[in-house]
């Protein structure tokens, strides 16, 4: 009797099993002419016949998209060509082979650099047109992994990242030049083997997540870890390095905020009271097993990749020693995006995705939060239509005050229809019908992360 399906190899996240490029992509509306660029996003498409562990152990592969001039001028796909791709084992005799990536969880830009990332090993560089050129080291000044969130300054430029591992050196954070030279690296004392995917700046802070999954060996998923009752979820706060003060790793301060686990960071920033405010969706132990069973495809398993998660506020007061944690709405969400431009400074508007469950969501659906009224908008796809992450792109001429002047940017998968499309919609308003549609030549799979990368880039 066959064993059934892995849920994340079924349905929405069904791989495709080649790389294709299709050229005038058929559009309705008029995609607006600031729209000149890639919309670039990765997640995990194993090679046909290979059944990873874990859904995150699968390999790999980018979705394309090239917009210019109110044209869908081209969509590809490519995996990453990593060894692991090839079966390369992570672990050998002489440690773990940082080459031996997934390169599955998200692609950047930074410095004319194109690289996709997985947080357990080495970024690779890809080409504009996604072929593999290879793993990316930094000039040799990277010799650890890198997380697949890093944090690009919207003043300075500078890229903010920092490798997480199970074993000592637990943390360490590092500064790249807008250019694209690692200027600072730094251990960050007081860290665990608690897991640390995400993380946030602000003007004059880092801050880390600390959550109550941390290393286990005995976990044989393919990914060594584990929800631990004992791992107290903490935030760390460490002062930026500023212009000749060197690193200031030693200064940073680690509150305890109880059990809990949060995967990603909507945003952070300094309130005018002098608090740091850290916004993004957190679980608790039954709605991360749940989630983690389904990466696994275990019993017991929620329908969805993300169970329970909630939007989360924790507000952390320095000169009290004391943080604040809030649970600001009652859907279950993931992946929070803002406007960029806004990173690390208060932002108004904020956008997730919703998944359907007991609470009166039935449909994926797409939120926009108004921090300042604390009004949300929804937008369902409706029955068999999963939205991947917003991504926002400014509109020509916004000032700063129009913080949601601009469009999002969403591949649909349809597994009724087997088709794709890419949605432009109007930001402002989630009520409007989209700007523009394009049809890809192919059912996408869900994805997880991507970037919008303008021609400027």
């Amino acid at each position: 009797m066959s064993s059934p399906a892995k849920p994340y190899l079924t349905g929405h996240y069904t791989p495709v099993a080649d790389e294709i490029t299709a050229t005038g992509l058929t559009v309705e509306g008029a995609i607006p002419p600031e729209l000149t660029g890639r919309l670039i996003r990765n997640s995990h498409n194993p090679k046909p016949g290979v059944t990873p562990t874990h859904w995150f152990k699968g390999s790999g592969m980018v979705h394309g998209i090239r917009l210019r001039d109110g044209r869908a001028e081209w969509y590809r796909n490519r995996w990453v060509h990593t060894p692991a791709l090839d079966g390369a084992p992570y672990m050998t005799e002489k440690g773990p082979d940082l080459t031996a990536s997934t390169a599955g969880t998200h692609v950047i830009e930074h410095a004319g650099r194109l690289l996709a990332l997985s947080e357990a090993a080495l970024p690779f560089e890809l080409t504009a047109d996604l072929e593999t050129v290879g793993a990316y080291d930094f000039e040799g000044r990277l010799t650890s992994a890198m997380t697949a969130h890093p944090k690009e300054d919207p003043v300075t430029g500078e890229l903010h990242f920092f490798a997480s591992s199970p074993f000592p050196p637990y943390l360490v954070h590092h500064v790249a030049s807008a250019d694209g030279k690692v200027l600072e690296s730094q251990e960050v004392p007081g860290a665990s083997a608690a897991l640390k995917h995400d993380f946030a700046i602000t003007e004059h802070y880092v801050v880390f997540l600390e959550g109550s999954v941390t290393f286990d060996p005995a976990e044989h998923s393919g990914i060594p870890y584990r929800w631990n009752d004992e791992q107290i979820c903490r935030i760390g706060v460490m002062p930026r390095t500023t212009a000749g003060s060197g690193g200031r790793a030693h200064a940073i301060r680690w509150f305890e905020i109880g059990q809990g686990y949060g995967m990603h960071v909507a945003n952070a920033y300094e309130d005018p009271y002098g608090r740091i405010v850290v916004e993004g969706p957190s679980v608790g132990r039954d709605g991360w097993q749940r989630s983690w069973n389904w990466w696994v495809g275990a019993e017991d398993r929620g329908a969805e990749p993300n169970c329970g998660s909630r939007s989360t506020r924790w507000t952390v007061d320095l000169a009290a020693g004391s943080v604040r944690q809030d649970v600001t709405d009652d859907l279950t969400v993931e992946f929070p995006t803002v406007n960029d431009a806004f990173l690390g400074i208060e932002h108004r508007y904020q956008y997730a995705l919703a998944f359907p469950d007991d609470r009166g969501i039935d449909a994926h659906t797409l939120v926009k939060y108004d921090r300042t009224t604390g009004a949300r908008q929804l937008l369902p796809f409706g029955a068999g239509r999963l939205p991947s992450e917003a991504v926002f792109v400014p509109a020509d001429g916004a000032s700063p005050s129009q913080e949601d002047a601009g469009y999002l940017l969403t591949v649909v998968s349809d597994v009724r229809a087997n088709a794709s499309q890419l949605l432009v919609l109007d930001a402002s308003d989630l009520t409007l019908p989209p700007v523009a549609t394009v049809h890809l030549p192919r059912r996408v799979p869900a994805m997880i992360h991507g970037s919008w990368i303008p021609d400027a880039a």
